[in-house]
């Protein structure tokens, strides 16, 4: 594969974030134990009530470049959320290489290795290993106009590479019921979902929605997947010591998540006189939105936002301020820090620099970077 033209818009950093070593392994034992925690028939069952109907299926396998994102303060990393289809992976690729001098031609064998592992697991574990995979659409709104798109089609190329059928593709393109989807005619076995109508309600994604419920697609991320790691009202109960300990955890787990996971709660469960008055250790997330749209931080939000959030779909979180890269010219940016992972098994590392109040990709300077293990 010849390499693709870099766009000079394309949201790559130059500067390179640093990782402690001993907070990555405090991330990653995080990470396998929420992974864990959602194959728990009884933690199951303590979420599924919070969630429609569409998640409540089990399609049997699990969800490609999970996203764990953590902010790292001087007591260790904390939690900010979890991603089930988290982007930027191939972009911080990218600007590693970059960071060490070289424009990229391929992804390294190494990480080939992980990813194609991942797409072939999921179609085992679907398929029952009765048939091969052949072809795979990645599924977006509008995939051109989105801010990722040549991750897409880079991810699309090397889908290419490897025997496969792949294709980017709009819901409004695809013919999807109960016996399938298809696209021009031919039948899709995985999809590859960067979507975020995680619910699949958008009348765009019925067919989409038939077609999984009957299993008759992998969809990869899914709702099911969704709903037990990526909702962020699992954010409440991984941070309440009391719920945690209907769960059956040891003394060592239910630690591990309160010290990394901010404490996190619905808004209708403050009053809201009380609340106000706390307002600027907090943060304000609409629980059904994603890419920080319609975050508000607390030491900003005026008192007719305050009022207008709604108490059942917004989570008040505490803050946790982010660490701090400074280039060469003394800029300072804020760092996120991204986990790419496979069920539990860690892909990759990478951050997104940025300034302002949340998570951006406009940010002059900033933008996806390469991570180093200090």
């Amino acid at each position: 594969m010849e390499l693709m033209p870099v766009p000079k818009q394309l949201p790559l950093s130059r500067l390179t974030a640093r990782l402690p070593r001993n907070d990555l392994r405090q991330m990653l034992r995080l990470v396998r134990l929420l992974f864990r925690l959602s194959q728990r028939e009884n933690y199951r069952q303590r979420v599924f009530p919070q969630l429609p109907p569409v998640c409540h299926f089990d399609p049997g396998h699990a969800a490609l470049m999970m996203g764990y994102d953590f902010h790292l303060t001087v007591e260790g990393p904390r939690l900010i959320e979890v991603n089930t289809n988290a982007g930027g992976g191939y972009l911080i690729w990218l600007s590693e290489a970059r960071a060490h001098g070289y424009e990229p031609t391929r992804l390294p064998l190494w990480l080939q290795k992980r990813l194609f592992g991942s797409f072939q697991q999921e179609w085992r574990d679907f398929s029952a290993g009765n048939s091969p995979l052949r072809r795979v659409v990645l599924l977006d709104e509008d995939p051109q106009q989105q801010p990722l798109y040549l991750e897409m089609l880079a991810c699309r190329d090397w889908l290419r590479e490897q025997g496969l059928s792949a294709e980017i593709a709009a819901p409004e393109q695809l013919v999807a019921d109960r016996s399938g989807v298809f696209l021009a005619g031919k039948k899709i076995d995985l999809i590859y979902n960067r979507h975020c109508d995680f619910f699949l309600e958008e009348p765009s994604l019925a067919g989409v929605r038939d077609a999984y419920l009957a299993a008759a697609v992998c969809l990869s991320p899914n709702p099911f997947v969704y709903g037990l790691l990526a909702d962020k009202r699992r954010m409440i109960l991984w941070s309440d010591e009391v719920l945690l300990a209907g769960l059956g955890l040891t003394a060592g787990e239910r630690q591990l998540l309160l010290q990394l996971v901010p404490k996190s709660r619905l808004l209708a469960d403050y009053n809201p006189e009380e609340l106000w008055g706390e307002r600027k250790k907090l943060i304000f997330k609409p629980v059904t939105r994603f890419g920080s749209r319609g975050v508000l931080m607390g030491k900003s939000i005026t008192r007719k936002r305050f009022a207008g959030q709604e108490p059942q779909t917004t989570l008040v979180q505490q803050v946790v301020p982010p660490s701090v890269a400074t280039a060469a010219d003394g800029q300072e940016f804020k760092v996120d820090l991204r986990l790419f992972v496979y069920r539990d098994r860690l892909l990759g590392i990478g951050a997104r620099l940025y300034r302002g109040q949340v998570t951006n990709l406009r940010t002059e300077g900033g933008g996806f970077a390469p991570v180093r293990l200090v």
